[in-house]
């Protein structure tokens, strides 16, 4: 038994570095974590982790439905399973009807519902931008909001912005900011889009930069005790920041629980959708590739 769940590990750790750069990071710590989590049920039960029996697999499922995870978080762990067989040219026992039909079963226990994170619409926006403190840490999260949700960028796209992905250019003698989006979670392979950006978000952006001091490196940092200024932020961090500042404007406890990274792109394309935007221009703005995603964010629009 303890061979067989050293191998699985040791071929886990393998395949972790064979895709190290392939994929994005929170997708290979996805993949690892919840592969540990499958190896550590097969040592309990005396069976193979690769390549897995689907009947092992299966109960695997079960024992997760009555754990108390949401089904989303289930269909997470199975994927990681399904491709760690793939990406070692094993057969995916994700395919196998044994597994199918307890996928089945588990929604039919769980559902397939998936709480949506709050949206944060123009009048949430505004009360948190008033909550912003007058230090430079409120200069920051100002910058902050404003670019989040005129860009409706994801955590990782935020985090990942530096110095040199902003460009100021004259239009009909009016000069207007965008920033360049070097890699998104729909552009894994780096063909890049520019983003115009509001005359608003970009005097709050320049604000940031020169009271940070900045001329190089990324674009928005973690700030110690509101002055000292660190390497880079977090996509961590993006969430407590929201509800900090949520917090700070005093909304619901209800709705700062339901605040998320997500919460920003899920207000403005509510917005969008307020406004008389069609589906394929809301899509395009905020970078989705299904219909579904989208469609989920908007049927549960806020009005606050």
């Amino acid at each position: 038994m303890r061979k067989i769940t050293m191998n699985a590990n040791q071929i886990l750790t393998e395949t972790v570095e064979k895709i190290d750069g392939a994929y994005a990071p929170s997708t290979i710590r996805s993949y690892r974590a919840n592969f540990e989590r499958f190896i550590q049920f097969c040592e309990d039960h005396d069976a193979n982790a690769l390549p897995a029996d689907p009947q092992n697999v299966a109960q695997f499922i079960s024992k997760l439905t009555a754990s108390g995870l949401k089904s989303s978080s289930i269909r997470i762990i199975v994927a990681a399973i399904s491709s760690i067989h793939k990406l070692n040219l094993l057969n995916d026992p994700a395919q196998h009807p044994m597994v199918k039909i307890e996928l089945r079963r588990m929604h039919r226990t769980l559902g397939r519902f998936s709480q949506q994170a709050f949206g944060i619409t123009t009048p949430i926006l505004e009360k948190m931008l008033s909550a912003t403190a007058s230090n430079l840490r409120g200069v920051r999260d100002r910058a902050l909001l404003l670019l989040a949700y005129d860009s409706m960028c994801r955590r990782s796209e935020l985090v990942s912005l530096k110095i040199t992905d902003i460009q100021i250019e004259q239009l009909d003698s009016q000069a207007r900011m965008k920033i360049r989006l070097r890699k998104s979670k729909t552009d894994q392979e780096l063909q890049g889009r520019w983003i115009h950006l509001s005359e608003r978000s970009a005097d709050a952006i320049i604000a940031w930069i020169s009271q940070a001091k900045l001329d190089a490196g990324y674009l928005f940092r973690g700030i110690n005790n509101a002055i000292d200024i660190t390497h880079e932020l977090k996509s961590s961090q993006i969430n407590r920041i929201y509800k900090r500042l949520a917090k700070d404007a005093k909304l619901p406890k209800e709705v700062i629980d339901q605040i998320s990274g997500h919460s920003m792109r899920v207000g403005a394309a509510q917005d969008l959708l307020k406004s008389g935007a069609s589906m394929p221009m809301i899509m395009n703005k905020g970078r989705w590739s299904k219909t579904d995603t989208v469609m989920r964010y908007l049927e549960g629009a806020n009005v606050y």
